[in-house]
């Protein structure tokens, strides 16, 4: 019988987050330029220098890397009353294609919610795609059309 936790990534995890990141990248867009090992090499790199500022949970199933959710955390201006202000965005929530439309997603966004909470980020943001927006309204996030997007492309 196998056992599925929800954590914060460990280092030795990051190599099966990469591969994740790259899995996903596949799903949408197809092989990418770049070598996988180069990829998972920068990404790795790039996780441990950001580790203040994006938090990764993992979704592992025994030992295997099988889902990911991070949280990007980021100052806010601050306001008379509040000095120090933090806010949160959910980012690159993915369960491997086999293991979805289980709950194991709603898991994750649940750890990540609850730790945006703990850290007292306030507010929380995700930019979804369109299929998962009534996973994260389940979990207690709304629309808002007080939220803008401007996208430039150069």
């Amino acid at each position: 019988m196998s056992t599925t936790a929800v954590h914060l990534v460990q280092d030795d995890e990051l190599v099966g987050v990469a591969q994740l990141r790259w899995q996903w990248f596949q799903e949408i867009r197809g092989t990418p330029a770049t070598s996988q090992e180069e990829f998972t090499r920068s990404f790795v790199a790039w996780a441990q220098a950001n580790r203040s500022s994006h938090r990764c949970l993992v979704l592992v199933e025994d030992t295997v890397v099988i889902g990911m959710a991070w949280l990007a955390i980021y100052q806010r201006v601050p306001s008379v009353s509040t000095p120090q202000r933090l806010s949160g965005d959910v980012q690159s929530v993915y369960v491997v294609p086999d293991r979805r439309d289980s709950g194991l997603g709603s898991r994750l966004i649940d750890a990540v919610v609850t730790l945006a909470d703990q850290l007292g980020l306030k507010p929380l943001t995700v930019n979804s795609s369109t299929k998962a927006i009534n996973a994260y309204v389940r979990r207690g996030f709304v629309t808002s059309p007080a939220l803008l997007k401007a996208e430039f492309v150069r």
